[in-house]
C-alpha cells in the first residue's frame, strides 16, 4: 500500500505545471527562513560560526559543503533545505547530539519539529493556490 501511495504522490508532483512551481517557490523559501530563524535563536553562540552557518537552500540550489544533515546536494523543484555547518563550522552534529566530553545542545531538530506542521500546511496551501492560478489563467 505504501508503494501505491508514493507512486500516486509522485504522479501528482509530476503533473504540477512549471508555472505553479514558480509561484510556490516564495512560500518554500519563506518557510525555510522561518525555520532557520528559530535555529539561529536556539543555537549556542560561542564564536558565532555555527549560527552563521545555518543556511536556507532554495529549489534547484546546492547546499553548502560540510553541511548537516546529509552534506552537499541539490534541492528539488519543490524543496527547500535548511542546513547547519560549513567549512568553518564542521561540528553542527556534535553540538546537536553532544559528545563524551560535552552535553547535547539541540537546536536543529527542535526547530524543525516546532515548525514542521505549520510550514507543511502553509506550503501545501501555497502550492494549491498556485495550481488554481495556473488553471484559471
Amino acid at each position: 500500500m505504501a508503494k501505491n501511495g508514493l507512486s500516486s504522490f509522485q504522479r501528482r508532483m509530476k503533473a504540477i505545471p512549471e508555472k505553479a512551481k514558480q509561484l510556490a517557490r516564495p512560500a518554500l523559501i519563506k518557510e525555510g527562513q522561518r525555520m532557520a530563524g528559530d535555529m539561529r535563536h536556539l543555537v549556542p553562540k560561542d564564536t558565532g560560526n555555527l549560527e552563521e552557518s545555518i543556511k536556507v537552500t532554495g529549489p534547484g540550489e546546492k547546499t553548502p559543503p560540510y553541511s548537516q544533515p546529509g552534506g552537499s546536494r541539490v534541492a528539488g523543484d519543490l524543496e527547500t533545505i535548511v542546513t547547519a555547518g560549513d567549512s568553518l563550522a564542521r561540528y553542527a552534529h556534535l553540538v546537536e547530539y553532544g559528545t563524551v566530553h560535552a552535553g547535547a545542545k539541540p537546536f536543529f531538530w527542535p526547530s524543525f519539529r516546532l515548525n514542521r506542521k505549520g510550514s507543511s500546511r502553509r506550503i501545501k496551501r501555497a502550492i494549491a493556490k498556485a495550481i488554481k492560478e495556473t488553471k484559471n489563467g
